[in-house]
């Protein structure tokens, strides 16, 4: 397993991965040390995600391979479903995969998804249009959303 260490606007991702697959990207603080050489197998994520952050890159197109339940691999399956710009809430995505009584157990393993931003989790939300639920934190969730919102609120003054 390879691994390296990213700068982004909210803090130092840490990419891991191998042949088969991006395997995990988790966020760090700010102040974590970046990698110097970033290993040949992770170039095309940190690329992506270099685009992503520049506003360049709408969708990823990388070879994952996140390690989880098989319920938790159909959530993050219905969570790339989620297009750039869009939200859903814990009850849509649950009524998506076919039992909204399962509403919990989607909010879990939205909470368990190992790909942060490639598998955009951010953009699930509470009914009532709340920011619940991101294991990043709620500021960068809304930093997320703010990034991928087509329509930037102009000021009045």
């Amino acid at each position: 397993m390879e691994e390296c260490y990213i700068e982004t606007p909210l803090g130092v991702a840490k990419l891991e991965g191998d042949a088969e697959g991006l395997s995990s990207i988790t966020v760090l603080d700010p102040d974590h040390k970046t990698t110097d050489v970033v290993p040949e197998i992770l170039e095309e994520a940190t690329y992506q995600l270099h685009e992503y952050f520049e506003g360049k890159r709408k969708c990823f197109n990388l070879s994952l391979n996140p390690q989880g339940t098989d319920f938790q691999k159909k959530v993050w399956a219905a969570l790339q479903e989620i297009s750039y710009g869009k939200t859903v809430s814990y009850l849509e995505l649950s009524k998506t995969l076919g039992d909204v009584k399962a509403i919990r157990a989607v909010a879990a393993a939205n909470g368990k998804n190992p790909l942060w931003i490639v598998i955009p989790c951010h953009r699930v939300i509470g009914s009532d249009g709340s920011l619940i639920g991101y294991a990043g934190g709620l500021y960068r969730k809304k930093w997320l959303l703010d990034h991928e919102n087509p329509v930037k609120q102009q000021s009045l003054f």
